[in-house]
């Protein structure tokens, strides 16, 4: 007689347990990776020389987020901005605290986990490293906007300043330059990973590696192709240019209440250089640039500074350009730049146009004042002016963007359009301390010489100074903290880079690329949707 067993009566064996050390893997592994790519990028800006880092970033970062949900690509984007930009915008607390800096930084990661979403959204996508690339670049653009007019600090670009990308800035700016770092990155994520499904399966469909092939070699190409556009040839002659750093008494926010020792130390840096010009120690400059912020004393309204100034300027013999604080009767403050005449004193203005939120103007202040009291040090509100700044000096005309106008694209780009051959960017950043901010703001400044092919003089209260050639080098640098006078010999340029004619077209074109992406990922999930049978 044969035996029957009911197989259902058998119990079946218990799955073996995941070990704990893969379960804690399996848990934390994305997240860490988010945050380890955020660090990369941050490694890749200055001052730090390793532009290469940020393909390793996006690399990495496509790792995670590819083939993602959308809440998981919201919240692995976030931990990526705080990795980024926790230790980027660490300055922003030099001298207030942390509670402003970690509410910007929780600001602006929201809105880098808001790209890293759709970044997730078109990951699944034909060639999806173009789509993933032109959203992170509507990223970008949407954050060079809101809120209170933008934070453009942290632009892949802006990274870039030694890499060998740059002259991709001459073709469409730092949109097209950003991309291009963004595409080669995921690229090569995308080649690696389909080298490992060929090891795998020994098959491989030419689309796809002929997608991840083209998202490395393009912009390795386009990079090499546009090297012909930077050029430092004089197409109207030279001029020479003076740059002064005074220096500040001390650091921090109180050097404001020493307004009169920092105008009395451009001044005589000033005047030290017009002996240095009669000894021949010195060429002789066509025009000198002072910082923003040189003089806080309104030198329409206080007659000490005015003679201060005017002394000095009569010393070097040639037009100079003051920074001055101008404080009107009633209205706002304005952050102006004067161009002074050695015979005619004051004879054109320009004041700045972006004014800096929470700096130069607090907005919410009764809000923002239960957070911070510190926000009360700003008294009294700057407001923006209207005019785009290009002066003559002896001849030049000089465009002017001053400090944190040289963070938006269009601030810069105005003064070239309307006919500027040589850019200056006076600033302070004497609040920052020795922080990185000032490294940071100097690779913008010669990001945007390639991007419009000129000349850019940094003339900055504390430093870093520079004096950089429309390639990009710095021919004169200052050190940190330091009195001096830079002066060199530079050419000037009437031409115009593909980048400086087409503006805003670049960026709205990735834009558009970027919004078709989402738009086919959506379609695409509303189908999936559809053709489920409901359980």
């Amino acid at each position: 007689m044969t035996a029957t067993i009911d197989s259902a009566a058998v119990p079946e064996a218990p799955e073996p347990e995941e070990p704990r050390g893969r379960r804690f893997l399996r848990r934390y592994i994305r997240p860490g990776a988010a945050v380890l790519s955020g660090a990369l990028l941050f490694l890749s800006f200055p001052p730090r020389p390793l532009w290469w880092l940020a393909l390793a970033a996006f690399a990495l970062l496509g790792r995670t987020l590819r083939g993602r949900r959308l809440r998981a690509g919201f919240g692995l984007g976030f931990l990526a901005g705080l990795g980024f930009l926790l230790p980027l915008l660490v300055w922003t607390g030099e001298e207030v605290g942390p509670v402003p800096w970690l509410a910007l930084v929780v600001a602006e990661s929201l809105l880098v986990a808001a790209t890293c979403l759709g970044v997730a959204a078109v990951s699944r996508l034909p060639a999806w490293p173009v789509f993933a690339a032109a959203v992170w670049v509507l990223g970008e653009a949407v954050r060079a906007r809101v809120p209170f007019g933008g934070f453009p600090w942290g632009k892949v670009a802006f990274g870039q300043a030694d890499g060998a990308f740059l002259p991709l800035a001459a073709v469409g700016g730092t949109p097209v330059l950003g991309f291009a770092v963004v595409l080669c990155g995921f690229g090569l994520y995308e080649a690696v990973r389909l080298a490992l499904v060929r090891r795998a399966t020994g098959t491989l469909p030419r689309g796809p590696l002929a997608a991840a092939a083209l998202s490395v070699l393009a912009p390795v190409t386009g990079a090499v192709a546009a090297q012909p556009l930077i050029s430092t040839a004089a197409e109207d002659g030279t001029a020479t240019v003076a740059a002064v750093q005074g220096n500040v008494p001390r650091l921090g926010l109180d050097f404001n209440a020493q307004r009169r020792a920092v105008l009395d130390n451009h001044a005589r840096r000033t005047e030290q250089l017009a002996a240095d010009v009669a000894a021949g120690k010195a060429a002789a400059p066509d025009f000198v640039l002072w910082p923003e912020n040189s003089s806080d004393l309104d030198p329409y309204r206080n007659a000490d500074a005015r003679d201060v100034i005017d002394r000095a300027v009569r010393a070097i013999g040639v037009p100079t350009v003051v920074g001055a604080v101008v404080t009107p009767e009633t209205g706002k403050l304005r952050n102006t730049l004067v161009q002074w005449d050695p015979r005619g004193g004051p004879v054109a203005t320009y004041d700045k146009r972006h004014v800096q939120p929470f700096g130069e103007y607090i907005p919410m202040r009764s809000v923002v004042r239960l957070f911070n009291k510190d926000v009360d040090r700003v008294s009294r509100d700057f407001g923006p002016g209207s005019e785009i700044g290009v002066f003559d000096l002896a001849g030049t005309r000089v465009g002017l963007a001053t400090c944190y106008e040289a963070a938006f694209d269009w601030a810069v780009r105005d003064t070239v359009t309307h006919g500027a051959q040589l850019i200056s960017v006076p600033s302070n950043n004497a609040t920052f301390g020795r922080t990185e901010m000032t490294y940071q703001q100097l690779a913008m400044d010669r990001v945007r010489a390639v991007e419009h092919s000129r000349t850019v003089v940094v003339p900055v209260t504390s430093g870093v100074s520079a004096i950089i050639l429309p390639d990009g080098r710095i021919i004169r640098q200052s050190e940190l903290f330091t009195p001096d006078a830079l002066v060199a010999e530079v050419p000037l340029r009437s031409s115009l880079t593909p980048a400086t004619r087409m503006g805003v077209l670049p960026e709205a074109a990735l834009a558009a690329v970027a919004l078709g992406g989402l738009g086919w990922a959506a379609a695409g999930a509303v189908r999936r949707r559809k053709a489920t049978p409901d359980q």
